[in-house]
């Protein structure tokens, strides 16, 4: 997971513990493989209640635009819905705008944010 949050969001190498963090604090995930090989994710994670929302969605660049990353939203929307959820958000940069809105349906709102740090 850390190799490939690095190689999608370009920066160094963390040895995070993602197996306690999802676990303590997720819905669920879903991956993406290819031979054995971990080439994607998607955390959903929720507020114990019926709003989830999708963090660090990403493919390994040698596997992008082939509709692995609209596939992993697309089960991680179906899981959401199954445990009862109501809304799913997800927060992107401007790039991603027709990936969120084009390929997996998500509709524009009003949002707010205040950088912490």
């Amino acid at each position: 997971m850390n190799v490939l949050h690095a190689e999608c969001f370009e920066h160094a190498f963390f040895d995070d513990d993602w197996w306690s963090q999802v676990n303590r604090f997720s819905l669920g995930w879903v991956t993406a493989r290819a031979s054995g090989e971990l080439v994607g994710f998607v955390n959903v994670a929720w507020d114990g209640g019926v709003h989830a929302f999708l963090l660090d969605t990403m493919i390994s660049p040698t596997h992008r635009r082939r509709g692995h990353a609209s596939e992993l939203v697309r089960v991680a929307t179906e899981y959401a819905r199954a445990s009862r959820c109501e809304w799913l958000h997800v927060d992107f940069d401007p790039h991603l705008r027709d990936f969120y809105f084009r390929a997996c349906g998500f509709k524009p709102t009003d949002a707010g944010l205040i950088q912490l740090g």
